[in-house]
């Protein structure tokens, strides 16, 4: 595997990124991470750098937004307000999937 290479797979929940797997995992600089957790679309809210942990929902979310940003040149803001929708679309699936 060249360093290159992005390799997908599933977290699972008691696993938490660091700030540069996170990036790495995502395929971005670690400053697109740090500017959308300062911007509050990512994380917990925390502004303790050294405190960051990302967990799989951190992950996917971040991916999701990595994408809409390059696929559409959306603007971090929106990008984030689509997954916003896209998580509560999948939390009402559920939702009505378990009544």
């Amino acid at each position: 595997m060249t360093q290159n290479e992005i390799v997908t797979g599933v977290l699972v929940d008691e696993v938490t990124l660091t700030l540069e797997e996170a990036a790495q995992a995502c395929g971005v600089e670690p400053q697109w991470i740090v500017e959308r957790v300062e911007a509050g679309f990512l994380g917990d809210g925390s502004m303790q750098m050294t405190y960051w942990r990302f967990a799989s929902h951190d992950l996917t979310r971040a991916r999701r937004m990595r994408q809409l940003e390059s696929a559409f040149d959306a603007v971090p803001e929106l990008a984030a307000l689509v997954v916003d929708l896209l998580e509560e679309v999948e939390r009402l699936k559920r939702q009505v999937g378990s009544a």
